[in-house]
């Protein structure tokens, strides 16, 4: 792998009081706009690149609530929203929650009996178990827009369609979902979007060595514009399901390039690495449930990680074709990267 630099990002002081810059999950490049998440608010970020054309730094934070531009259904709006991939396609960004159940850690102080019963607590958040589509207007995600194909509303699947729900008859996934995210149960990671396909991938279950990515046709209800619907493919059902050959690692992000898919893989559950980049070739075309493997996949490349710390969670291409590159943003950054003056380095990559 080459790293040829590094970018700063500067979040402003309140997402840094959220520490929104060491929880750094999702990420993509919109022109000189850069749209970034973490994983313990309910928020969308937005940045501007110093030069979209070879970025250095992105600054100029503007913060977004989603409970400002769909019905979340969490009874806490402002509950984290674990928010795990965005996407940028047409006039919408895309960001989708991780969907996952999670299990109470055992911390430094804790002794006698507390620990094990930490451990054996999991519960939800209905937060986190939304797909969110937002019209952009102005460079800003917004309530709703006027576009040639009439007026486009910001939408959401959650609430009794939501994800979860789809799957509880789903011979592979059924089993996974009473298991939190990092016991290799059901954990939404990434996010990519080509024309009407919605590819979401899941860092787990990892089934026998699969990763799995689901495909979802989405569109708003002509009844209730705010919210999505899910158009059912030939055989029926509302998803189509690919398993990929990616080592044994599970999907930790997606970006389109072109027809392909780059698919930033990890561990499924709490590991370090390995951390690669893989190539879906012509993931776009497929027709039909896929099983990828041999020259279907690629192996492009391998990623940095640290022990405990620095641990990739999302990819973007920035920059134009002749000179595009692979920005990679960290959870748990390592002291090294954030250098003192407000900003995390994120790493610029040549494929």
């Amino acid at each position: 792998m080459t790293v040829e630099r590094t970018v700063r990002l500067y979040l402003g002081e309140r997402s840094r009081a959220a520490t929104t810059h060491t929880n750094l999950s999702a990420v993509r490049a919109d022109g000189p706009v850069l749209w970034v998440a973490g994983d313990e608010t309910a928020t969308i970020e937005r940045l501007v690149a110093d030069d979209p054309l070879e970025p250095g730094r992105y600054t100029d934070e503007t913060s977004y609530r989603l409970a400002d531009l769909v019905p979340l259904p969490g009874a806490d709006a402002d509950e984290e929203a674990d928010i795990e991939g965005l996407a940028r396609s047409g006039p919408f960004l895309w960001a989708v929650g991780s969907h996952s159940l999670r299990r109470k850690q055992i911390k430094a102080h804790h002794d006698g009996a507390k620990p094990l019963k930490r451990l054996a607590r999991v519960e939800g958040q209905d937060n986190r178990q939304i797909l969110v589509r937002l019209p952009i207007a102005g460079g800003e995600p917004v309530p709703w827009v006027d576009t040639e194909a009439g007026r486009q509303h910001a939408a959401i699947l959650s609430g009794e369609d939501n994800l979860r729900d789809l799957l509880r008859d789903d011979p592979h996934l059924a089993p996974f979902l009473p298991i939190p995210g990092k016991d290799n149960g059901l954990d939404i990671e990434g996010i990519a979007v080509h024309g009407e396909r919605v590819y979401l991938g899941l860092r787990g279950p990892v089934l026998r060595g699969w990763a799995i990515v689901l495909e979802l046709r989405p569109y708003a209800g002509p009844d209730a514009p705010q919210r999505l619907c899910l158009r059912p493919f030939e055989d029926g059902r509302r998803y189509r399901k690919h398993v990929l050959a990616l080592g044994g690692l599970g999907i930790r992000d997606m970006c389109p390039d072109g027809d392909d898919l780059l698919l930033l893989a990890g561990p499924s559950m709490d590991l370090d690495g390995p951390v690669r980049l893989y190539r879906w070739h012509h993931a776009a075309r497929a027709a039909t449930p896929q099983v990828v493997r041999g020259d279907a996949v690629r192996r492009e490349l391998d990623l940095p990680y640290g022990e405990g710390d620095d641990h990739a969670e999302g990819i973007t291409l920035v920059g134009p074709p002749e000179r595009r590159r692979l920005l990679v943003v960290y959870d748990s950054p390592a002291p090294s990267r954030l250098p003192g003056d407000g900003a995390v380095l994120a790493d610029l990559v040549k494929l």
